[in-house]
């Protein structure tokens, strides 16, 4: 049976500077992620993994290169189709959770919905699904300020959710989380992953937050340097082989799939 694509990119590049300082932080990079996977970039700090995920996401433009999201050619988009297309078709969870804190947690999280004219009934049915996954529902009428870092980070992901998007990007979402709550956070995203079939692209420094993920791309210099792939490896096993990658990571590039 055919894997449904739902992200394709092609011969990406993202070049920064002018003539004479030209830095080239994404190196013409291929990648599908088909339906339902949970795909985790890794790689040294400066290797471009942000900056490839700001591309793939539409944050950012490539230089050059070629990015469809279901099927669709993003960057042949009207900027106002672009937005319309972000806010219906892509999930998005920062490290910095980028809340409006004027607005209730409840508020927060059903803002994309508000904003596409989505019934009443639609997004109380919704917003009650979501919470009760996330386990916010105590909190929906509380401001963020009022509440911990790992219950905005859950905020946060419950807005990303809430749309059923076709693909959810996450950079570095349990940057600034503890350890508790980072654990219940990527617990969150493997349940949504494996049991709603939610795709994720998630971009980690963490080699523990890499481990939830099925699949993972190694940065370097702005290449995929390599990936491996969980298989049915237990999460522990992933750990140790993702660990073992890391460490070879200044050494020369390649490109495997295990």
């Amino acid at each position: 049976m055919n894997k449904e694509i739902v992200l394709e990119a092609v011969n990406i590049k993202k070049v920064f500077g002018s003539k004479g300082n030209i830095h080239t932080a994404v190196n013409d990079i291929e990648l599908q992620v088909n339906k339902g996977e949970f795909v985790g970039i890794m790689g040294p700090s400066g290797a471009g993994k942000s900056t490839l995920l700001n591309v793939l996401s539409t944050i950012d433009v490539p230089t050059t290169g070629e990015i469809k999201i279901d099927r669709q050619n993003i960057f042949k988009l009207k900027e106002e189709d672009l937005a319309d297309f972000r806010r219906d078709k892509l999930g998005f969870i920062f490290q910095d959770y980028n809340l409006i804190e004027t607005l209730t947690v409840k508020e927060n999280i059903i803002l994309p919905l508000s904003l596409a004219n989505v019934s009443y009934q639609e997004i109380e049915n919704r917003i009650k699904k979501v919470s009760k996954a996330l386990g916010i529902e105590g909190i929906l009428h509380a401001y963020p300020y009022n509440i911990s870092g790992g219950e905005q980070q859950r905020t946060a992901t419950a807005r990303a959710i809430i749309t059923n998007p076709s693909l959810i990007f996450a950079d570095e979402p349990t940057g600034a989380l503890d350890s508790k709550s980072a654990f219940m956070l990527l617990g969150i995203l493997a349940e949504l992953n494996e049991q709603q079939k939610a795709t994720i692209l998630m971009v980690t420094h963490d080699a523990y937050a890499a481990s939830f993920s099925s699949r993972i791309l190694f940065i370097k210099d702005g290449s995929i340097f390599s990936e491996i792939r969980k298989g049915d490896r237990s999460r522990k096993r992933f750990f140790e082989q993702i660990i073992d990658i890391l460490a070879t990571l200044g050494g020369g590039g390649h490109h495997d799939v295990i």
